[in-house]
């Protein structure tokens, strides 16, 4: 199952939103394993950078790379190769990387909840033969799995952050808990929150950059921005480029991919 939402009217931006002189941020909305789509917003990235002329370049990606599209093992590969060409890249953990990472113990009733939320997927992409997995217990797979996966992929996602921040904007995997310091925001919140934060409109002192939660299109409020389209079903991924006192955003589609300023 997953979760989507309709997009509210955006409401009035709180002025003075920006970010440090000489920077430029990407933020690349939830992956969830659309490989194809990660490649192809990460060539919209760089035209998009080169047009831009030069700048310090930090790529975020706003987590739950893993899950419901086929191409997991793929999509955590491409991002390790990423900071090679933008050593800025960080990661923020979403939820789906916390039970993925948390089926890896060899706990099969991890495993079996890790599976129900998408991370069969998951899954697919590192098992490589389907015939064999469909036939596995859960014990199995609980079993054989951590040792399909490489310690380099565990290790990269095991270095996520929860919480960036960057001039005036903050960014999230789900959202904050609104009333509670950044500083003291839950992990669960973090990662997992949805209505108590998408439905507040208050003030959170920064602008809240987050994934997690799917719309239509960019979710643009006066306190936050939701930059998850559901690219696994979707067929969209964006993300949201800032610099200074500008935002915009790039989509990369199916077998179409195009900028919108």
């Amino acid at each position: 199952m997953f979760w989507k939402r309709k997009s509210k009217p955006a409401q009035p931006a709180r002025s003075g939103f920006s970010i440090p002189e000489g920077q430029r941020v990407y933020a690349i909305g939830d992956i969830h394993g659309r490989d194809d789509l990660f490649a192809g917003i990460l060539d919209l990235i760089r035209a998009d950078n080169a047009a831009r002329g030069a700048a310090q370049v930090t790529i975020i990606l706003l987590g739950d790379l893993v899950d419901r599209g086929p191409q997991s093992a793929e999509v955590v590969e491409r991002a390790m190769r990423l900071r090679k060409e933008f050593p800025d890249t960080r990661l923020l953990i979403g939820n789906h990387e916390e039970c993925f990472l948390a089926a890896l113990t060899g706990d099969a009733r991890r495993l079996r909840y890790f599976m129900r939320i998408g991370g069969d997927a998951t899954v697919a992409s590192y098992w490589g033969d389907e015939e064999s997995l469909a036939e596995a217990s859960f014990e199995e797979v609980a079993e054989r799995l951590p040792r399909l996966v490489p310690h380099a992929h565990v290790a990269f996602l095991g270095t996520g952050e929860d919480v960036i921040e960057i001039g005036d904007y903050a960014f999230v995997h789900a959202g904050i808990r609104p009333g509670i310091p950044l500083e003291k925001q839950s992990l669960s919140d973090l990662r997992w929150i949805r209505d108590d934060f998408l439905d507040n409109l208050a003030d959170h002192g920064k602008m809240i950059v987050h994934g997690h939660s799917i719309t239509a299109e960019p979710d643009e409020q006066g306190n936050r921005i939701g930059v998850d389209l559901g690219a696994f079903r979707s067929g969209t991924l964006a993300a949201l480029g800032l610099e200074s006192d500008q935002r915009w955003f790039l989509f990369a589609r199916e077998n179409l991919a195009r900028a919108a300023a």
